[in-house]
């Protein structure tokens, strides 16, 4: 599923090797790029968030589709969100 806007995604080794061993970290979605790429894969500009939630810096990340884990969604419907559980830990979070 390609990620919308807004919503925040755990990234750790699934979605790139660049996150495994510990180097997870959460980014809330600013823009998923229209640029030709690899089957499966995604650039996704967005913005790591700390503990507390708060944007700490701006990344441009190339992301496995399928290794996404959806920390947060928005609803399909305006006004109403979607939380789902997820592990945070290592570096950047």
């Amino acid at each position: 599923m390609v990620p919308r806007p807004g919503e925040v995604l755990l990234l750790d080794g699934r979605a790139s090797v660049q996150f495994a061993g510990g180097r997870t970290l959460l980014l809330r979605v600013a823009v998923v790029s229209g640029y030709p790429t690899y089957h499966g894969w995604c650039w996704l500009t967005g913005y790591v968030l700390d503990q507390s939630g708060r944007a700490v810096d701006r990344r441009e990340v190339f992301e496995r589709l399928a290794g996404l884990c959806f920390v947060s969604t928005r609803s399909r419907r305006p006004g109403r969100s979607v939380v789902a559980p997820a592990a945070i830990g290592g570096r950047g979070v």
